[in-house]
């Protein structure tokens, strides 16, 4: 059921007119499933014209018009998950249950957009004299220009596409290469909910290329990109050359913090189980375990119980629980962490090598009293490790947790209401969950702070990045 995969500017599916194209391969096999088109500067006019002339259809529709159109794209994932579960399996590798959790989980976030389509409210502020009415309204702030990965190929995308369609936005999507097939089968369902042709666009080709081309172009008006830290630095100094309005969800390097009066059983079973999510291929994926002395053997000795029971294979097998690696690059980087760890003085508790020599498999691999100068404590593995690290005392362990640059997701496990209190006021992430796992959720906030980036892409705050503020005050005459 795999096919070649086309560009889709202003309502139609298209090959790119410079007729490049590129293999997309499964990593479970390494084979080539399909191919891939290219959008050369001529496509990209193109969509630019196509957003441009959508915008100003689009935002000229109201907002419970828009509700109504979001709403049935929203059943339409739903319905389609099984197929399009299928599709991202066999171009992402994660295992099948994960990826229909995610595009069911679509049909949740384009919803809750679509519900707040309808509650962009303004104000009115009380005038200093009589006769003078002073009213706040809201407005779309134009086309948007939205990069996103490949490791969540529709969770990332549908988060930028239902906000700016609910904000009466226009879209050009530069979706990701590894992954496009799960991403274009998104955008479809938008199409054929109804939204018109030419506001949602879809792109694929030379990453740099498109952002240097479309970031500047006077029709953009926004940039929202998720994506690795240094690379969205770019764009955002690109986008300030232009003052063009950003949202960024960058890196991170999740702390998981695990005290003496947590339920170490507990603890130990539920992060292995989130760090292996995705192969570790998470943004908000536990990184660092950091945990108490005195818990700290058992913690290791329940964490690699659930790590060695972990079955890793091809994602489409029923069994599997952890598929591979998205491509090759991360296969060797995953061996570098290891062996620079190891070199340093850590241990190795479990894993710790590629799995055969088909497809990009590794072992989930865990390392024990690793060094503070290892490279993979203070770079973001991207993959399915995880380094152990005991800790003393709170003091010590909140100055390790905020270390480094990153800021997006914190975990901690703890009984003492003191601790998490404390522990609220002084992680410094945009994103904290303790005792369970509760990011990412449509109605809550998912974004980070200082090299993770900034702005919202959950809650009822992600709106606002769609949207002006215009004042607007008269006296009567």
């Amino acid at each position: 059921m795999y096919s070649d995969v086309s560009l889709f500017i202003d309502g139609e599916w298209t090959a790119g007119t410079s007729g490049k194209s590129e293999p997309i391969i499964n990593p479970a096999t390494g084979k080539v499933l399909a191919r891939l088109a290219h959008a050369g500067k001529d496509d990209l006019d193109r969509a630019l014209a196509a957003a441009d002339k959508g915008f100003k259809q689009w935002k000229a529709v109201s907002p419970y018009d828009r509700y109504k159109v979001l709403r049935k794209a929203a059943e339409l994932m739903r319905q389609r998950a099984d197929e399009i579960a299928e599709l991202m399996t066999l171009e992402q590798g994660k295992p099948l249950a994960e990826s229909k959790m995610e595009a069911t989980a679509a049909g949740d976030i384009i919803d809750w957009f679509a519900e707040e389509a309808r509650r962009t409210y303004g104000q009115i502020i009380p005038a200093r004299a009589d006769g003078v009415s002073q009213l706040v309204t809201r407005e779309p702030v134009g086309p948007v220009a939205a990069f996103t990965p490949w490791n969540f190929p529709i969770n990332q995308a549908v988060r930028k596409v239902s906000a700016a369609l609910a904000a009466g936005c226009s879209v050009i999507l530069k979706g990701p290469e590894e992954t496009p097939a799960s991403c274009a089968a998104l955008i479809r369902a938008y199409a054929d909910a109804g939204v018109p042709a030419g506001v949602l666009n879809l792109v694929f080709g030379v990453p740099s290329e498109i952002s240097e081309y479309l970031i500047p172009h006077p029709v953009i008006r926004k940039i929202t990109f998720t994506g690795s830290t240094p690379v969205g630095k770019k764009l955002a100094a690109l986008a300030g050359q232009h003052m063009k309005r950003i949202t960024m969800e960058l890196g991170g390097h999740a702390p998981a913090i695990v005290f003496d009066d947590a339920d170490v059983a507990v603890a130990a079973k539920m992060l292995a189980s989130a760090k292996f999510r995705n192969a570790g291929q998470v943004c908000v994926s536990p990184t660092r375990f950091l945990v108490h002395e005195s818990v700290y053997a058992k913690f290791v000795d329940g964490f690699v119980a659930t790590t060695s029971a972990i079955k890793v294979g091809d994602g489409l097998v029923k069994e599997t629980r952890m598929g591979p690696l998205a491509n090759s690059r991360r296969v060797e980087a995953m061996q570098m962490f290891v062996d620079d760890a190891v070199a340093k003085g850590a241990k190795l508790a479990f894993g710790g090598k590629r799995i055969g020599t088909e497809g990009n498999f590794f072992e989930p691999t865990v390392l024990t009293d690793v060094p503070a100068n290892a490279r993979i404590l203070s770079e973001e593995p991207f993959g399915p490790i995880a380094p152990i690290v005991p800790f003393s005392s709170f003091d010590e362990v909140i100055a390790e947790a905020n270390r480094l640059p990153f800021g997006l997701a914190a975990y901690a496990f703890t009984k003492s209401l003191k601790t998490a209190s404390a522990l609220g006021a002084q992680i410094e992430s945009g994103m904290l969950s303790i005792n369970h796992f509760g990011l990412a959720l449509p109605e809550v906030p998912f974004g980070g702070i200082k090299d993770s980036g900034y702005g919202t892409e959950g809650g009822s705050e992600a709106i606002n990045a769609y949207l002006n503020s215009k004042f607007v005050t008269q006296v009567g005459l």
